[in-house]
């Protein structure tokens, strides 16, 4: 059963490995400067977001909002 989950998994990685190639190696024009600063925009803008919610999660955690409540 494990054999079997490997190989799918390193399938799976052969399949998205030939998909990356596949879209890198299509021709036509190179991406203009406002894609490329959209591009990072983006990406810059994803990170931020993610780095807040993990903050949020943290304290969360830390000051115990995420337990059940207790009755008295």
């Amino acid at each position: 059963m494990r054999a079997l989950l490997i190989i799918l998994l390193l399938g799976m990685l052969a399949g998205a490995g030939y998909f990356a190639y596949s879209a890198m190696a299509v021709e036509g024009e190179p991406i203009p400067t406002e894609g490329y600063v959209a591009l990072a925009l983006g990406a810059g803008f994803s990170i931020i977001v993610g780095v807040g919610l993990m903050v949020l999660l943290f304290f969360s955690s830390r000051r115990g909002y995420d337990e059940p409540p207790h009755f008295r």
